[in-house]
């Protein structure tokens, strides 16, 4: 069985702005988080990260070093001529329905399911490697995409909320998946 362990990356410097594919650092996380952080993740065979600074500081914190492989397919959804606007300035959508929010695409963006389109196969790729448990550091949109790969289901991974350095463990026995945990940061104090 290979286990997927994905890692949402640290807090980003977005200046309380929507960076989706905006390329902006991390917020370094005290010591005692990465340390319980860390603690969650165990030993991997193979770390993969999207190529967002974001990303790579998250991995080079965590673990010590640059991740063996970037993944361009992880990075984060595209929101378009939403990219960098304040969080107060972002449209009003409403409440919708998770399939149509799935498919909801903001101006000149891609929306949640073509994030997965992009993201499955890598996720699948990595999910029948030789490597036994393979971490992924990336963003909240790359895990919630390996969720509703393990559901099946494009908008199930909708549901679930991602919060920044937690672990969510999927595990692939032949062509089945399982949730073995998500968003979970160990025994560390609130960052």
């Amino acid at each position: 069985m290979a286990e997927l362990i994905l890692i949402r990356h640290a807090r980003s410097e977005h200046g309380a702005a929507l960076a989706g594919r905006r390329d902006v650092p991390a917020r370094r996380p005290p010591r005692a988080l990465l340390e319980a952080v860390r603690a969650e993740i165990g030993e991997v065979d193979l770390l993969v990260a999207s190529p967002a600074l974001r990303c790579r500081q998250s991995c080079a914190w965590l673990f010590g070093t640059d991740a063996d492989r970037l993944e361009p397919a992880l990075w984060e959804q595209d929101f378009g001529a939403w990219e960098g606007r304040a969080f107060a300035d972002l449209p009003e959508e409403g409440a919708l329905p998770r399939r149509d929010l799935a498919r909801m695409t903001p101006p000149g963006g891609e929306s949640f399911a073509a994030l997965y389109a992009r993201c499955a196969p890598v996720l699948e790729r990595l999910g029948s490697s030789p490597a036994r448990r393979v971490a992924v550091i990336a963003h909240a949109g790359t895990v919630r995409a390996g969720l509703s790969l393990a559901l099946g289901q494009i908008e199930a991974g909708l549901a679930f909320s991602v919060d920044n350095l937690s672990v969510t463990r999927i595990a692939r026995a032949g062509d089945a998946w399982a949730i073995l945990s998500v968003n979970r940061r160990g025994r560390a104090a609130e960052w």
